[in-house]
């Protein structure tokens, strides 16, 4: 009997990401399908009832052959597949809660496009994550890459069906725009899948009544390859073009999505970013003031690396804030354990019970255009009290001994307090705070998990004391730098 093939450089703590084919192609698709089936599906599937699971893909050109052999897999197994073609990742968790049923989404979500992988849920949309399931839906897709895929006496069947109008009726009915006042938003979709979903929910494309809104596309043509720009906004470099946009038609504001429209980032009428954070902030009080009303105490979940300014407004509103790790499966499961109505990343993911516990950057882009457009004044002036403090964003590092990087770090700002007085946690990475003294700051160091790099995150009440400690904690870390 061969050997298991190890998988542990394509399935990763999160989902499945890797080159296509070298990394995952028809063979290994069809492997995960079936540890899929047999992991995830089956276990939790009703008695007596046909276990299904919906599929989604991007518009990478690998999608359509990785998704039938990805099926292939699921029906050798007994496993019935509901096909919804092209789709957001929100599109699929949304198919998965309402079907109530596990989903597969095909996408590499901002990586360039020789990328493709697969985000896993449970029915409902709950996560599948490295202790939720995918560590063993790796260990049994090494197995069957090297034994083979033995199917049951009766397979399962694959149908195909539309949601993209069911998508867009079941965000609108989350927030309500018909009464903002008229707005003129650039939308830069970067040939990923908002150039499908933002007609359908922001337009009359799903068949849906037109909304006071006149977006200008850019980059609508859905094509894998990515001939503009990669479709990751985080990076300020792919912002320039939906900025430049924003003041040549004279916008109200900006949205970016990346790759599979999970995520969204926000510009203002100037064209100058508003951070994640304030995003999180701003969509957090909607939520919480929702909440309140209702006659409920909201909780908000936040990772570790956004703004100090999250829990100071959340609290200050009446909410009770949960910090967490980065990263959405963890994020997911502690939506899901503590009812909270919202949660955000820095990353620009952002979670809503509502959306079944889920990310949707398309949700998060209607509250802010319904904040916007339900007051007379600016993003730009809507955002500021949002951003008082001053944000390094995450600087990588390439060291040759994370470790030992690490170690001078802790042993100038905590072993010798270098720094005053302080507060240390290690949730995720290593975590050092002056928040509660003058000058307030704090910064986040955390390794990558699949390479020899160190993250760092610094934020501070003023620009000054931002760039010291951030320059300081830097050349503790490329002492040994390459």
């Amino acid at each position: 009997m061969p050997a298991p093939v190890d998988l542990s450089a394509l399935i990763k703590a999160y989902d499945v990401r890797g080159t296509y084919p070298e990394q995952l192609d028809a063979g290994v698709a069809r492997a995960i399908g079936a540890a899929f089936a047999d992991v995830v599906v089956l276990p939790e599937g009703a008695a007596g009832a046909r276990p299904r699971v919906v599929i989604g893909n991007d518009m990478r050109p690998s999608g359509p052959e990785l998704v039938g052999a990805f099926a292939e897999g699921l029906t050798a197994r007994g496993i019935d597949v509901v096909l919804i073609g092209l789709c957001s990742t929100d599109g699929l968790y949304h198919a998965s809660g309402a079907l109530d049923v596990p989903g597969a989404m095909f996408t590499a979500s901002h990586n360039p496009a020789q990328y493709n992988g697969i985000k896993l849920c449970r029915a409902g949309a709950r996560p599948v994550g490295q202790d939720t399931g995918l560590t063993a839906v790796r260990e049994l897709a090494g197995r069957y890459v090297a034994d083979g895929v033995e199917p049951v006496a009766e397979r399962g069947t694959v149908t195909e069906r539309d949601m993209l109008t069911e998508y867009a009726r079941f965000l609108r009915s989350l927030v309500d725009l018909s009464g903002i006042r008229p707005l003129r938003v650039v939308v830069d979709a970067g040939n990923g899948m908002g150039g499908h979903t933002v007609p359908a929910v922001l337009g009359t494309g799903a068949g849906l009544p037109g909304l006071p809104l006149d977006v200008v596309p850019l980059y609508f043509e859905l094509d894998g390859t990515f001939p503009n720009h990669e479709a990751n906004p985080l990076e300020p470099e792919n912002l320039r073009d939906l900025q430049a946009a924003v003041v040549e038609h004279g916008a109200d504001l900006g949205l970016a999505f990346d790759g599979d429209a999970d995520r969204c980032f926000v510009v203002d009428e100037n064209g100058d970013a508003v951070s994640p954070s304030a995003i999180t902030a701003l969509v957090g009080l909607r939520e919480v003031e929702r909440e309140r009303a209702a006659g409920r105490t909201p909780t908000v979940i936040h990772n570790l690396i956004t703004s100090q300014v999250v829990p100071d407004l959340l609290q200050a509103a009446g909410a009770r804030t949960v910090r967490t790790r980065v990263g959405h499966s963890f994020i997911k499961a502690q939506m899901a354990e503590h009812e909270a109505v919202f949660g955000g990343e820095h990353s620009a993911h952002y979670y809503f019970r509502e959306f079944f516990f889920a990310d949707t950057g398309m949700l998060a882009a209607m509250h802010v255009l319904a904040a916007l457009g339900g007051q007379p004044h600016p993003l730009s002036a809507l955002a500021d009290q949002y951003q008082p403090y001053v944000a390094s964003g995450e600087i990588n590092s390439r060291v040759e001994d994370v470790a030992a990087a690490r170690a001078r770090v802790v042993d100038a700002y905590v072993t010798q307090q270098g720094g005053g007085p302080v507060q240390v946690d290690e949730l995720d990475g290593l975590t050092v705070s002056h928040w509660d003294g003058h000058p307030q700051w704090w910064f986040n160091l955390r390794a990558s998990n699949t390479e020899p790099l160190l993250r760092l995150n610094v934020e501070a009440a003023d620009e000054d004391i931002m760039e010291k400690v951030r320059d300081d904690v830097l050349s503790l870390v490329r002492t040994d730098a390459p």
